[in-house]
C-alpha cells in the first residue's frame, strides 16, 4: 500500500526533538502549532522557497539540500540578530521515496538538532521537488537589525570571505569533481553555508543595520542603501577573498564572485566607528573573521554609480567598475 500523507508525516518528521523547549504547547499534529513568546521580545519571521532547477541541480543529495534549506532561511533569522527557535517545513514531492525521505529527514532533524531549533509542522503534497521552510526566531524589543537604520559615516563590514559558493557552484554546473582541496572547500562552501547566528546577536546593540548575502554583495547591500537612502564606497582591495577562491581563479573573477555571485551566506552590517573596539572585543569569542570594505556616505547627488548608488575604489581611487547585478528570480 502507498504512504498517505499523514504516514509520510508521522515516519519520517513526528519525532522527539529538543528535549525541555517549553516554549512549545502544541507541535506537529495539530491544525497548528502553539509557542509562546517572552514578553520582552519580537517574534521574527522568515519564509524560503527552494525549487529544484532553479534553485538547486536535481543531482543535490538529500543530505546536502536539507541542510541547505534550514541554514538559508537560519540565515536570514542571523541578519536580524535573532535567536532561532521553530520551524515549519512544506514538502512537495514528485513520488514517495522511502530511501530519499529517510536520508533527508534525517538531516534536517540532525541540523535543527545541531542549531536547537525545533520542528514544530507544516505540510507534505505532490509536485515538483520543493522544500519550503517557515522558520521563527525571538529578538529583544528594540533591538532587530534592520536595513532601514543605515547612517551615513557608518563602517560597511562583512563576514567570512565573499565569492566562495559562486565558484563553488561553477564548478559543479561544468561536471567538475572536486579532486583537491580548493575544489572542496569551495563546493562545499556553496552546499553548506554557515548560519552567522551568534554574529547576529553580537551585533544587536552596536551595528545599526544587516543583511545576509543571499543574492550577491552589490545586490544585497543595495538593499540596504535603498532602504536606508544612502550610498555606499567600497574598497576593492579589502574583499575578504578565500585562498582556495584566489589559487583557483584569477582576481578579476575572484572579484566578480564576490560581488555578484551570491549564496554565501555571510553578514553584511554597518557599524558606527565608534564601536569598532567593541566589535573587535567581541569577535575575539567568536570563530568569525569580519572584514571592514568600505563605508555608508550621503546618496549621491548627481551621480548614480551603477543601480545601487555604489562607488568603487581600488587603493583609495575611485574606478570604473561595473559588476554584474546580482541573482533575480524574474529577470534573465
Amino acid at each position: 500500500m502507498a504512504m498517505g500523507e499523514f504516514d509520510l508525516i508521522k515516519r519520517y518528521f513526528e519525532q522527539p526533538q529538543i528535549q525541555g523547549d517549553d516554549s512549545v504547547s502544541l507541535s506537529i499534529g495539530d491544525d497548528c502549532a502553539l509557542v509562546s513568546v517572552p514578553d520582552d521580545s519580537w517574534l521574527a519571521i522568515t519564509t524560503d522557497t527552494m525549487v529544484e532547477h532553479t534553485h538547486f541541480l536535481p543531482s543535490i543529495s538529500p543530505e546536502d539540500l536539507a541542510y541547505k534549506a534550514v541554514a538559508t532561511n537560519l540565515s536570514d533569522l542571523a541578519s536580524m540578530g535573532a535567536q532561532p527557535k521553530w520551524i515549519s517545513l512544506a514538502l512537495t514531492l514528485p513520488k514517495v521515496d522511502e530511501s530519499w525521505l529517510e536520508r533527508f529527514s534525517q538531516s534536517l532533524l540532525q541540523t535543527l538538532k545541531n542549531y536547537n531549533v525545533t520542528l514544530i509542522g507544516g505540510d507534505t503534497t505532490k509536485g515538483t521537488l520543493s522544500v519550503t521552510i517557515t522558520a521563527q526566531g525571538i529578538v529583544e524589543k528594540g533591538k532587530a537589525l534592520c536595513r532601514h537604520q543605515a547612517k551615513a559615516g557608518d563602517l560597511i563590514y562583512v563576514s567570512g570571505t565573499l565569492g566562495d559558493s559562486a565558484a563553488g557552484l561553477q564548478q559543479i554546473l561544468s561536471g567538475k569533481r572536486a579532486v583537491v582541496f580548493d575544489e572542496e572547500f569551495l563546493q562545499q562552501r556553496h552546499f553548506r553555508p554557515t548560519p552567522r547566528i551568534a554574529l547576529g546577536q553580537a551585533l544587536v546593540d552596536i551595528a545599526h543595520a544587516a543583511i545576509d548575502l543571499s543574492d550577491g554583495l552589490n545586490s544585497d547591500l543595495g538593499h540596504i542603501l535603498k532602504r536606508s537612502q544612502c550610498a555606499a564606497e567600497i574598497e576593492l582591495s579589502s574583499l575578504p577573498l578565500s585562498s582556495s577562491l584566489l589559487n583557483l581563479y584569477e582576481c578579476t573573477q575572484a572579484e566578480q564572485f564576490a560581488l555578484s555571485g551570491g549564496e554565501d551566506y555571510e553578514l553584511c552590517f554597518t557599524l558606527p566607528p565608534e564601536n569598532q573596539t567593541i566589535l573587535e572585543a567581541r569577535l575575539k569569542n567568536l570563530d568569525v573573521p569580519c572584514t571592514c570594505i568600505g563605508r555608508i556616505v550621503p546618496a549621491f547627488e548627481k551621480e548614480k554609480c551603477g543601480q545601487f548608488f555604489i562607488r568603487f575604489l581600488r587603493d583609495g581611487q575611485p574606478m570604473e567598475y561595473s559588476p554584474n547585478i546580482g541573482f533575480d528570480h524574474f529577470k534573465e
